[in-house]
């Protein structure tokens, strides 16, 4: 070990360079560390002299990592984790401690699992803050980066299905919390009420469908093409909320998680029937990084929310 190297390495050089690894952005690793972008550029500059690289080029949509800076990334990743562990309290206090939680969790369930266990955590822990942010397609990067501490979302049960809609990376650990189906919402008076409640009645409609992370397609979609059938998608949009409150306008259809929507009808004075395709239930699904497996104050906040999301399945 050449400790003159190490006794010259300048620790906030590398939380620099990881914000920077992060964002791809000197004014946005800049507001991350709360610097100017002249310091940033500045450390950045220091940076490639110790590293004998680049690390980073110009391009159009900002900086883009070096080869060898990609390859810098997960071993930096790992040592400022375990540089943190070091320099962390050795025990989680809950009543005087001040930790930032971060948590990101999809949008329907969010009325459902955060009134469970919000209570219990700050009664136990009034000082601390939990950041409560939108699951996107990054949230598994930046659970893996340590940017995040908690993430909720649906995964499907059987592992082909996961295939087709999320498959977490090896290093990510989870939980099923509960499951759930999907139902159907419509207006008060939808004429497809009058009429048989079926397959064909449900694929005569025009649909209103969610965009999730970016993808067109569910499961029920691909369900359905396994069938040679097809919905009607009249209108996309970005949230369930969104998609609920066109319901009260059209005769659009939503399919939707059944927690969502009998959460939503009774708001939106809504119908809920039953998804006439036959779909298995998904997991509402608490994932994180394994580094997190020993943080004691990561696992008391996480058996705090295992234990009061207990039988919320949709089902019950």
């Amino acid at each position: 070990m050449s400790f003159d190297k190490l006794a010259r390495l300048d620790l906030n050089l590398l939380v620099c360079l990881h914000i920077l690894l992060d964002e791809c952005s000197v004014t946005n690793a800049a507001h991350r560390l709360h610097l100017s972008q002249s310091a940033v550029s500045k450390s950045l500059n220091r940076l490639r002299e110790q590293f004998g690289d680049p690390l980073f080029t110009r391009t159009a949509y900002g900086i883009q990592p070096t080869q060898y800076a990609l390859e810098l990334a997960p071993q930096l990743d790992t040592l400022l984790f375990n540089f943190e562990r070091l320099i962390a309290p050795k025990n989680f206090i809950p009543a005087t401690s001040q930790r930032h939680f971060k948590m990101a969790v999809v949008e329907n369930p969010n009325p459902l699992f955060l009134p469970k266990f919000l209570g219990d955590i700050f009664s136990e822990a009034p000082n601390i803050i939990l950041d409560n942010q939108n699951w996107d397609s990054d949230t598994f990067e930046r659970l893996r980066k340590g940017g995040l501490d908690f993430g909720i979302t649906g995964k499907e049960l059987h592992p082909q299905d996961a295939m087709l809609t999320l498959m977490p990376p090896k290093d990510i650990h989870c939980y099923e919390l509960c499951q759930d189906t999907q139902s159907c919402l419509v207006r008060k008076d939808h004429p497809s009420l009058k009429q048989i409640w079926d397959e064909d009645n449900y694929l005569r409609q025009r649909h209103i469908q969610v965009r999730s992370l970016n993808n067109d397609r569910w499961l029920l979609d691909y369900k359905l093409a396994e069938k040679g059938l097809t919905r009607d998608i009249a209108i996309y949009v970005p949230d369930f909320n969104n998609a609920a409150n066109l319901c009260t306008h059209t005769d659009f259809i939503l399919t939707a998680p059944t927690h969502f929507s009998r959460n939503i009808a009774t708001h939106l004075d809504l119908i809920i029937l039953p998804l006439p395709t036959p779909l298995p239930p998904m997991a509402y699904t608490l994932f994180w990084h394994q580094n997190k497996d020993k943080d004691q104050g990561h696992n008391w906040m996480r058996q705090i929310i295992i234990r009061r999301c207990k039988g919320l399945s949709a089902n019950k």
